[in-house]
């Protein structure tokens, strides 16, 4: 089939080379436009585009695709399918309508749970036991469309939503060929979603990183291992911020206030609304990540509470 590929996050890799790889024709790759990145804030290209441009793959990256010209030439490609992944741009119905055989999309969801923007961060801090993914008819309506596929993994209590991400881009890889085989032979099924079944997954917010140490030690657990790696737990120590990317509940008990640390065993253990959690991987401002047993070798945060 002919193909066109829209995507721009480091998630819709995994699609992209699969399809790169297969019997099927990329004829073109749609990307957001170059952002700022990094510490100099330099102009950069998505993954995607730097993908597609290292096959020699033409790469169209308009703000909205709503334009009579970027309509044209998207016309003029005479594809069979458009596939949709991360891609971060809403599509308006005449794109939608423009591949012969329409567009369909990978998500990192078992929908209808968590459609929307952050389904993977969500899953974990919600304290979901599984996942996965599901490719679905891609409609005007948010992660609505008629499903075709889906594949479900476990998330362990030790997932990150970094983990699971490059899981479950994987996994959507490898669901995409076995859906286009089915579309290209006429035997792909799509079935509706349960409406009563949805569940949204509101965008992640800079603000939701501050760790309530009143919380649980299993709601603060959960919050570590959704926000790994964007945009990291946080609390205040000693006036600086403190990034948990890694985190445990430990056994331990204390009866010391929230936020309070107590430093055993090259362990750094913080007492929470009910329970304790053991802290592993650390980052002070302008310093690099560090296991709390290197941390600890060089100062004591004994005593200190958390803000």
């Amino acid at each position: 089939m002919n193909i066109i590929f829209a995507g721009t996050s480091d998630f819709a890799a995994p699609a992209l080379q699969q399809l790169i790889e297969s019997k099927h024709q990329v004829c073109a790759v749609y990307t957001q436009p170059d952002r700022p990145a990094g510490r100099g804030r330099k102009s950069s290209p998505s993954p995607i585009k730097t993908l597609a441009l290292s096959v020699d793959i033409p790469v169209f990256q308009p703000e909205t695709l709503k334009t009579a010209e970027d309509l044209k030439l998207l016309s003029a490609f005479e594809a069979d399918l458009m596939v949709v992944v991360a891609y971060g741009i809403i599509l308006p119905q005449v794109v939608l309508d423009t591949p012969k055989l329409g567009c369909i999309n990978i998500h990192g969801s078992l929908l209808p749970r968590w459609r929307g923007a952050a389904p993977i961060h969500r899953a974990v801090m919600a304290g979901d036991t599984s996942t996965g993914i599901t490719i679905i008819q891609v409609i005007k309506k948010l992660d609505a469309g008629d499903m075709l596929y889906k594949e479900q993994c476990t998330i362990e209590p030790y997932h990150t939503s970094s983990d699971l991400h490059d899981k479950l881009a994987e996994l959507g890889a490898m669901g995409l060929l076995k859906v286009l085989d089915k579309i290209e032979n006429g035997t792909a099924v799509a079935s509706q979603q349960d409406e009563s079944r949805v569940t949204y997954a509101e965008k992640l917010e800079k603000k939701e990183a501050l760790i309530n140490w009143k919380q649980s030690a299993l709601e603060i657990d959960r919050q570590v291992r959704g926000l790994n790696s964007w945009p990291v737990a946080q609390t205040l120590c000693q006036g600086k911020v403190l990034r948990i990317w890694k985190a445990a509940i430990s056994s331990d008990t204390f009866s010391l206030p929230a936020g309070t640390v107590v430093q055993q065993n090259k362990r750094a253990c913080v007492c929470t609304g009910q329970g304790v959690i053991d802290l592993l991987e650390i980052q002070f401002p302008g310093k690099k990540r560090m296991d709390i047993r290197s941390f600890l070798n060089a100062q004591s945060i004994d005593g200190v509470v958390f803000g």
